[in-house]
């Protein structure tokens, strides 16, 4: 895959007309000189605050229940079998009893379970580090993934690492990066597959105008390596979580828009036709056949052996089912039916439970774990003590991420910006999908899967706010004059002003990283400490 990020040289559009290049790529494309330092600093912040004291609590934690046994069953058997009662108390005492011979009904892919696995496999299933490190591992370099969205999204190491440390430092991020959980593997991945798509449009572009032969419809641009590797990232994260297809969707979308926009811009006659004809076969079978390809992949253990849980359901119902698929396929459709009726009919009561109303302003966080150790007891030195993981974001980023959000949608419908465009784009496939189904029970912890989309419109809206990113000019056409026609909208005066709001922002972020750490980490703190956390009752 070309990482080339160089402008070749070609003649103006048409006469009198900036040149393709100046019309269809950044005007920045070069990395400055020491990029890379930011890049690892705030990727180290966030490595350490998600490894330290990774073993802690020695205990199965909230929904390491399913996931941790479902994890060691793939690596010694290669699908889920059931485990006898009292088996997390073996997990924890490192008693591991053996498996049943009978195969469990799963209603997640296993792609976020073998990645687990690895884990166990690496440091085995009595430590609980072995359990965490595949998490830990990915949300740490999710952070780095972030630093290059911003990157990518903004020309600027400054607003890419704004991004990258609210990442680094935000409580819903760091508790599910250190817990054997699956919605840190699902948020990687559409992040991954965020990147590739926006690395796959500047190869595009650069193709264009490369290839721009004024032809009625314009050139073929080629096998799209990044298009392609989007498509991979696309498959893993719906093997991950199925909620992936609405990302995957939004995704997909974006990318048809962009090749339709810079056909429009290079002043291809016909670039509706064009974008259709020539990018949209080969997008649709770069990017959903090969997830499609990767998904069915991640299957390989269910479906290369007997022992699965639905593996001889077409065997057992010749009739049945899509007949045009082979056997083993026919019985992993069916074993996806039974899988979707049950999300789709999940509305038991559950204390933690809370809407998607409530994700922005962060009301009702998941309490995982909690623990009342007394004097002397797991370090307490006074009378009563708390030890508590509460997956609460950080108020700071959440609660600023709610006018951020608005002000890109106003830079998006009102000014045309495509990076603001795509972020909320991003943020709506990952947080409306959920208002579809009101009867669901559904917890806070669905909202990571968009998490990076607000961490990068917080970026934005500082980059603009304090005059270091310009924005297409009001009343521009989007992606013709308004691609280099850009101007800053707020004055000199206000944007030092909103510098210093910056600068008090993250400070502020950093505070609240510190005085929060005790109740995402399970740390052992007085009582009336642990209270003091709790701001409003619903957060208990």
């Amino acid at each position: 895959m070309s990482s080339s990020v160089s402008s070749p040289a070609v003649p103006p559009a048409s006469p009198g007309s900036r040149s393709l290049s100046e019309l269809l790529l950044p005007a920045v494309t070069r990395l400055p000189r020491h990029w890379w330092i930011p890049l690892l600093l705030v990727t180290v912040l966030g490595g350490v605050l998600r490894f330290v004291g990774l073993s802690s609590p020695h205990a199965v934690v909230f929904d390491e229940t399913y996931y941790l046994k479902d994890s060691y069953s793939l690596l010694l058997h290669g699908t889920e079998q059931q485990w006898p009662a009292g088996a997390d108390d073996g997990f924890v005492s490192g008693n591991i009893p053996d498996v049943e011979s009978h195969p469990s009904f799963v209603v997640h892919p296993p792609l976020g379970k073998w990645l687990i696995a690895v884990g166990l496999w690496l440091f085995g299933p009595e430590d609980p580090v072995g359990w965490r490190f595949s998490p830990a591992v990915i949300g740490t370099l999710s952070i780095a993934l972030v630093w290059w969205a911003g990157w990518l999204l903004f020309r600027s190491v400054t607003l890419a690492s704004i991004a990258g440390l609210l990442t680094a430092l935000d409580g819903l991020h760091l508790v599910e990066s250190r817990l054997a959980l699956l919605d840190i593997f699902l948020m990687f991945f559409l992040l991954l597959a965020l990147v590739l798509v926006l690395l796959d449009r500047d190869d595009g572009r650069r193709r264009l105008v490369a290839r721009f032969d004024g032809s009625p419809l314009g050139p073929w641009l080629g096998v799209r390596w990044w298009r392609i590797a989007a498509g991979v990232a696309c498959g893993a994260a719906a093997a991950v979580k199925w909620n992936a297809l609405f990302g995957i969707a939004a995704l997909g979308i974006l990318a048809v828009l962009w090749d339709m926009n810079a056909r429009r811009v290079a002043g291809v006659p016909r670039w509706l036709a064009g974008a259709v004809l020539k990018d949209g076969p080969w997008g649709f079978l770069t990017i959903i056949g090969t997830a499609a390809v990767s998904y069915v992949l991640t299957w390989s253990g269910w479906l290369l052996t007997d022992t699965g849980y639905d593996r001889n359901w077409a065997a057992l119902n010749p009739g049945d089912g899509p007949q045009w698929l082979p056997p083993a396929l026919r019985s992993l459709w069916e074993y996806h039916v039974a899988a979707y009726s049950f999300h789709t009919g999940l509305d038991a009561h559950h204390t933690y439970m809370a809407g998607p109303l409530t994700w922005p302003v962060v009301a009702r966080p998941t309490s995982y774990h909690y623990e009342s150790p007394g004097n002397g007891v797991d370090g307490c030195t006074v009378d009563a003590c708390s030890q508590a993981i509460l997956n609460l974001g950080n108020p700071a980023i959440w609660w600023v991420g709610i006018p951020a959000v608005l002000l890109g949608v106003w830079l998006w419908a009102g000014r045309r910006d495509w990076r603001f465009g795509a972020l909320v784009g991003v943020y709506a496939a990952g947080y409306l999908p959920w208002f579809l189904y009101p009867e669901r029970t559904m917890f806070f912890f669905y909202a990571l899967s968009y998490f990076p989309a607000t961490a990068l419109l917080v970026a934005g809206a500082v980059g603009v706010l304090t005059g270091r990113l310009a924005v297409p000019r009001q009343g521009g056409t989007a992606g013709t004059a308004a691609a280099w026609d850009r101007e800053r909208v707020v004055s000199r005066a206000w944007a030092g002003r909103w510098r210093i709001v910056t600068v008090v922002f993250l400070l502020a972020v950093v505070a609240l990283a510190v005085f929060f750490w005790p109740v995402w980490t399970g740390q052992t703190i007085p009582y009336e400490h642990w209270r003091w956390r709790m701001w409003f009752t619903s957060w208990v």
